[in-house]
């Protein structure tokens, strides 16, 4: 082991992290400034608001009342209360002739009091241009002011980045030299390193090449408890002869499964024509039944028809009997009786 180099590593090790320490501390020191800052400024910010806003409260107040509205008389609680005759003066303070009234707005001094109220209205919109002026001035002030301090804690913030950057220069550069050395002593290493194990792996093949396993020697897979028996990872595969037992066992195979395929197929073809057979002996005799049964049908119907044409036969003959033998005298006396 290096001890120098290894103390010198410990040293450097030191040294970074003090120099770190101490970065980050001044960094730490200078957040907690800029935080004071900025809450310094956020909160002369919210007192600028909140004086703008009790100003236009305060000018609401005081200039703008609901009874100041022009359109107050309107919505005035107490209008019912305020509210007096048509008229107090114009030589008819209650307006009695013909029973007529005054409408509302027919004052004598109308002139007067719109003319009042525009300049009331006027004056009205002049004080909140001068607030909202104002109010303009201060937020611009106050937006000035934030960007000055932002653009010093912008500097301040560059200028310790260019320090962060010279020391993390000058921290590569010697980090550099020290992995040159390193590197150099470890290329060394490695040259070392590969040559022995290139040693090794020559004299690995040499061993491999002239041993058993690659010579293929059938001699080494035979098991201790019998030649019947192998080695599985010393194997090598079979022999001509055993392949060609194998394939000769295939081809019978192959063989006899195609004797079972013809045997199937010829079972088959012969079961299709029996079957094809019975259905064609099912539809003659299916045939021959209908046949029957419509013959059947007509000599049916000709019988019927013989019995029907003998049957009326019967009756005009039995109709023809009766009225020959009843006698006359009698039908006439039953006609005399009916009349009666």
């Amino acid at each position: 082991v290096d001890k120098d180099a290894l103390d010198t590593q410990v040293k450097d090790r030191k040294i970074q992290e003090a120099a770190e320490k101490a970065r980050n501390e001044e960094l730490a020191n200078e957040m907690k400034q800029n935080d004071k800052i900025m809450c310094m400024l956020e909160e002369r910010q919210k007192n600028d608001i909140r004086n703008i806003n009790k100003a236009i409260t305060e000018f609401q107040k005081n200039f703008q009342k609901p009874e100041t509205r022009r359109e107050f008389d309107l919505s005035d609680p107490q209008a019912l209360k305020k509210d007096k005759p048509a008229r107090l003066s114009d030589d008819d303070p209650r307006c009695t002739v013909s029973g007529l009234q005054k409408f509302m707005g027919e004052d004598l001094n109308y002139d007067q009091r719109m003319k009042f109220q525009k300049e009331q209205l006027r004056e009205w919109s002049l004080q909140q241009q001068r607030d909202w002026k104002n109010a303009l001035a201060d937020q611009k002030f106050a937006d000035d002011l934030y960007d000055k301090n932002r653009i010093a804690l912008d500097q301040k913030t560059m200028e310790q980045q260019r320090k962060e950057e010279e020391n993390r220069r000058a921290l590569c550069a010697a980090t550099k030299d020290f992995n040159r050395t390193q590197a150099a002593e470890l290329a060394e290493r490695k040259k070392l390193e590969k040559y022995q194990k290139m040693k090794d792996d020559m004299n690995e093949i040499s061993s491999l090449l002239q041993g058993d396993l690659l010579s293929e020697n059938p001699e080494q897979a035979v098991s201790s408890f019998g030649r019947h028996r192998v080695i599985t990872d010393r194997w090598k595969g079979m022999n001509q002869d055993q392949l060609m037992a194998i394939r000769y066992s295939q081809q019978q195979q192959v063989l006899e499964k195609l004797r079972l395929k013809e045997e199937e197929r010829q079972r088959d073809a012969e079961w299709d024509r029996q079957s094809i057979q019975v259905a064609r002996a099912q539809l003659v005799l299916e045939r021959h039944q209908q046949r029957q049964n419509r013959e059947r049908c007509r000599a049916l119907d000709n019988i019927n028809a013989e019995l029907s044409q003998e049957q009326k036969s019967k009756n005009i003959y039995l109709k023809e009997e009766a009225y020959s033998n009843f006698p006359t005298s009698q039908y006439y006396a039953q006609f005399n009786t009916t009349s009666r």
